[in-house]
């Protein structure tokens, strides 16, 4: 039971209006707090103080970014098979794959509580893009993390890196849960601030979809799962919502501590009742906890709900009203329940040892009202708090320094670069054992990819697969991607190479792209150069979506990723999902067969400025990024899935960061085949060999299968050549060098190891 004394009451409030009140503590600015104070006609409760405080952060309200997001919101709500179930607004976008499936996905960040305690804030993070998904009726089936780091010798990197990928594997593993993909890279704008994101994906039938709302006067409202304690008050919705200074993780509010067990109890006790039809609405208790939870369900149903704190079961008997407000304990739902279903619904919980509890009742009242021991503690418009927040339009503006960046001192043509064969060969070398493009089993065989046994790919491959029906072998990939660098040197045109090059991820697989979610990670949203960034950000991957003809179904936005003065790189992290109509006609990346033909997709030009050479070799940043063009990524798509539909090809992989060069390394290494190529006459060895040009993709094409191929190509405009044969124990490159598969994989294994230990 919530301690009783010094109750700051809404009588309280009303007859003391000039009680000075900790809002800046809490992170309001003096216009906010004022506004708080319009809308009740009175000074808050410190209750009613913490719930605004925390549903009107960053991190909860999206008040810098709402006036950009509409972009999203005004793209067609169609997928290229099917309708859009739920969209932004949701817990997770939720979207048609046929034959009576749906498809939930979603991609949030926990970067600042990582970087304070990387264990639990990584875990934590999983375990709460996990409730997301569950909260919509699905079952969740996989997850994916994107990762970022800083330097990888670095000091602060081996103090966060090595927690953060035992708490995703420990929390993941221990749900039974694969990890199928994600990405780790390292860059020097990261540290102090990693991007720690998570992806889920669940599965649900059409009509089993769920959503946020307290519907039905007179029902119950029932918190179930973990009791509340003070780990996580003001967590993630205050952590995110703050700049970091340059002195390090010094004292800041609590991160949320995770019980997996806990958690894959609560999700089969949500399954069997959402089976037996006892939830009439349901939310997940995330960032800003019951606050959340009782504001949200509140507004999107019949307006008004009545809470008694009192019932809510503690782990913490000191806890203040406040603090049980604000806690973002972990593993906990709130669901809304019909009176004659409420005792079937505690015998379901019960049966799976997840505690359950009523804490109130849906109203009529257009109210949320909140009563501690006998007298009102909240009494608010429940919109007000979780809706109708502070909406900035931020000042912005192109920084004078982005034309600077753009010319390059100096430019990336003057750079040195390889021109004999032996030359280019240890380049090659020292590219793929580079921290970026070098073997992540280190990170990634720490998770199970292969749990459940619906996993059909999984890392290093392009996409993650994973089957829905096996009767049908229906199933889908996801790939996630983002390069801060090229969004650096162009917002615009680098968001758009994020989109294309997760667009092409899913397609390499064969499966046709549906739907997109986002994880948009800046900087501080009060420096008008980071709010430029995201406006051309958000508007590059509106206009990307429309011209791709997918929507945006939800995704998050992490601002003050900044150590002090210095910002992250802008790093949209774009989510990519797609479908296989039957995942055994899925295209792996790597060679397999010799005597394979090897072809080389999509047009290759001198375009290394913002690459992994240019950032390898030379340190260097500056210049323009590669051209993108989405029709030809549309067209290009459209050979993969085909070639994969009709069984003409057996590997594919995209070409992006390392170019050529490494997408040959990898597909070589992924199955200890070679390959013998001759890099097209017409273009510069070392270009050929590391250009980043978008739009393009290695294939080996079945023998018999050749005119097809290249008819299927003409048929669509794809430009085609082939370069050689899959064979031999390693990677040849007529007249340049030969590079054995145990010296490659040497360069390309022992990197991580050596930095991070056996």
């Amino acid at each position: 039971m919530a301690r009783a004394r010094l109750l700051d009451t809404v009588q309280n409030a009303a007859a003391s209006p000039d009680q000075e009140q900790p809002w800046a503590e809490l992170g309001l600015k003096p216009d906010e707090y004022a506004r708080i104070r319009e809308i009740l006609g009175r000074r808050p409760t410190s209750s009613e103080l913490a719930m605004y405080s925390v549903m009107w952060s960053e991190h909860c309200s999206y008040k810098s970014s709402k006036v950009h997001l509409r972009r999203f919101g005004e793209l067609p709500q169609e997928t290229p098979v099917g309708k859009m179930l739920a969209g932004i607004g949701e817990n997770a976008g939720v979207v048609d794959i046929g034959q009576g499936y749906a498809v939930t996905f979603k991609i949030e960040s926990h970067n600042h509580p990582s970087y304070v305690e990387p264990y639990q804030g990584a875990a934590t993070g999983v375990g709460g893009i996990v409730r997301d998904i569950l909260a919509m009726g699905a079952r969740p089936v996989a997850v994916m993390d994107p990762l970022r780091f800083g330097p990888a010798d670095s000091p602060d990197t081996h103090r966060v890196l090595p927690g953060v990928v035992a708490g995703i594997g420990g929390y993941g593993n221990c749900l039974g849960l694969p990890t199928m993909g994600g990405e780790v890279v390292f860059d020097p704008s990261y540290a102090g601030n990693p991007l720690v994101n998570a992806l889920c994906v669940g599965v649900l039938r059409h009509e089993d979809l769920h959503l946020a709302k307290a519907a039905g006067v007179g029902n119950q409202v029932i918190l179930y799962g973990a009791t509340t304690g003070g780990d996580g008050i003001g967590g993630v919705s205050v952590l995110a919502s703050e700049t970091f200074d340059e002195s390090g993780p010094a004292k800041r509010p609590s991160v949320q501590v995770g019980d997996p067990f806990l958690e894959k109890l609560l999700i089969e006790c949500t399954l069997e009742l959402f089976a037996e039809g006892l939830i009439v609405g349901i939310q997940d208790l995330g960032g800003a906890g019951l606050s959340c939870a009782t504001s949200e369900l509140a507004s999107a149903g019949e307006g008004g709900m009545f809470i008694r704190l009192d019932e809510v079961p503690l782990r913490d008997s000191s806890l203040s009203p406040e603090e049980i407000l604000m806690s973002e304990s972990q593993e906990r739902m709130m669901a809304v329940v019909e009176p004659d279903n409420v005792e079937r619904f505690f015998a379901v919980c019960e049966k799976w040892g997840v505690d359950a509890t009523a804490i109130g009742t849906v109203t009529a009242t257009g109210r949320l009202v909140v009563e501690c021991a006998g007298e009102t503690i909240v009494d608010v418009p429940p919109r007000t708090v979780a809706h109708e927040g502070p909406v900035y339009e931020r000042p912005l503006a192109r920084p004078a320094w982005q034309d600077d960046l753009r010319s390059g001192s100096p430019p990336v043509g003057e750079l040195a670069r390889p021109r004999t064969g032996a030359e280019l060969r240890e380049t090659m070398l020292r590219m793929a054992g580079s921290p970026n493009l070098c073997d992540k089993s280190w990170v990634t065989d720490q998770y199970d990819h292969y749990v459940r046994g619906n996993t059909v790919l999984a890392q290093p491959e392009d996409s993650g697969v994973v089957r829905v029906d096996e009767d049908t072998g229906l199933g889908v990939a996801v790939a996630t991607d983002g390069n801060g660098r090229f969004v650096k040197l162009d917002p615009y045109g680098g968001t758009q190479l994020a989109l294309a090059e997760a667009y092409r991820n899913v397609a390499v697989t064969g499966a046709r792209p549906l739907a997109v979610t986002d994880c948009l990670n800046f900087g501080s949203p009060e420096d008008p150069a980071v709010m430029w960034q995201f406006a051309e950000a958000t508007r590059a991957l509106a206009d990307g979506c429309r011209q791709f003809g997918i929507p945006v179904t939800g995704g998050n936005v992490s601002f003050y990723n900044q150590t002090g003065e210095t910002a992250i790189l802008p790093t949209p992290v774009v989510g990519v999902l797609g479908v296989l109509d039957d995942v055994r006609r899925r295209t792996p990346q790597g060679f397999r067969e010799p005597g394979r033909r090897i072809y080389l997709l999509g047009e290759t030009r001198d375009e290394l400025a913002g690459s992994e050479w240019a950032h390898v070799v030379h340190g260097h940043l500056g210049g323009r990024p590669p051209v993108v063009d989405l029709e030809a990524e549309r067209d290009l798509a459209g050979v993969l899935i085909s070639a994969a539909a009709d069984g003409l090809v057996d590997a594919a992989h995209d070409l992006s960061e390392g170019g050529l060069a490494q997408a040959l390394a990898e597909s070589s290494l992924r199955h200890g085949v070679g390959c013998r190529v001759r890099l097209p006459a017409s273009l510069d060895p070392f270009v050929a060999l590391f250009s980043e040009s978008a739009g393009r993709a290695v294939v080996a094409v079945r023998e018999v299968a050749e005119e097809r191929f290249r008819d299927l190509c003409t048929a669509r405009g794809v430009p085609h050549a082939p370069i050689g044969e899959v064979g031999g124990d390693a990677v040849v490159v007529h007249d340049q060098f030969d590079l054995p598969l145990p010296e490659l994989r040497a360069a390309w294994s022992g990197t991580l190891p050596a930095l991070f230990g056996d």
